[in-house]
């Protein structure tokens, strides 16, 4: 199956959802704890195109004097603080592209605040913040420049006051729990793997309609949602192939090495049975 993308960037499920100004609000609210009516407030600046991030899980808008840069992830990564530094960059030059930054007077600019939404299968707390100043190669007590990113896991049983308060994260999160099940039930030895996947995506867009989850999103989305999570799970299966490809080759290299030092052929052999088991049972976490 041919990857399904645009020259500059692919959307994913959360953009989709979030692209809603009514649910952005939602979640802003059910993050700050306050009860904003007014969507039309609101005033979404996610970039069409960056050279930051291939797949395009964010979204980010201005509201209440604040710039907000929302982020689903289901893979952690320590550089998420300077990615969004790059991001946030060329966001604020876009919003102050009418002023002059040379002048006496002094230029306000919205609040940056970033967040991240996790439902990974890696361990994580509810909340865990990334720094920046993390990234420095040295360390500073009161560092110049600073950025925290709010890393919040939205997997079922985490962050339950958050999800109570915003139904579409829950939902979107069960969603997606539903769509990684399913993909896993598919046999190794499917005939057709593409139609398999496909059958394994549509099943979990039919049970959430059915159980009223997502429901008006996914019936109206439906053929999009289906493309994106196509996609998104040959995405991962094509980067977990390189990376066995990769380990299977350093593999065979070590082995060369053992051999020509001494060891016997049974006792690489052994080796090799064990460290394959637990790569395999890593690879499928």
């Amino acid at each position: 199956m041919s990857k399904i993308e645009t020259p500059h960037y692919r959307d994913t499920v959360f953009r989709l959802l979030y692209n809603n100004k009514k649910e952005l609000l939602k979640l802003y609210n059910a993050l700050n704890g306050t009860s904003y009516t007014n969507e039309d407030d609101l005033i979404v600046n996610t970039l069409k195109d960056s050279q930051f991030m291939k797949v395009k899980n964010d979204v980010s808008f201005v509201f209440s004097c604040e710039l907000n840069v929302f982020e689903h992830q289901s893979t952690l990564c320590p550089n998420m603080p300077l990615r969004d530094l790059f991001y946030v960059a060329k966001l604020l030059r876009k919003i102050t592209s009418d002023d002059d930054l040379y002048s006496g007077k002094l230029i306000k600019i919205p609040a940056p605040r970033f967040y991240v939404f996790y439902n990974g299968t890696s361990p994580m707390p509810d909340r865990q913040v990334f720094r920046l100043s993390d990234q420095f190669e040295k360390t500073i007590e009161k560092p110049d420049l600073e950025l925290a990113v709010t890393v919040l896991n939205i997997n079922d049983g985490h962050n339950t006051e958050l999800m109570k308060s915003c139904s579409t994260l829950k939902e979107y999160s069960i969603f997606v729990a539903l769509v990684r099940q399913y993909t896993k039930e598919i046999p190794k030895d499917a005939d057709d793997k593409n139609e398999a996947i496909k059958a394994a995506i549509s099943k979990a867009i039919d049970k959430c309609v059915a159980d009223g989850i997502l429901s008006d999103f996914l019936t109206q989305h439906r053929e999009k949602v289906m493309e994106v999570c196509m996609w998104d799970y040959n995405e991962q299966l094509h980067e977990k192939t390189i990376q066995t490809e990769s380990y299977d080759k350093a593999l065979a290299d070590v082995f060369k090495v053992m051999l020509s030092n001494g060891y016997s052929l049974e006792d690489t052999k052994k080796i090799e049975d064990a460290l394959k088991k637990s790569h395999e049972t890593s690879s499928s976490n």
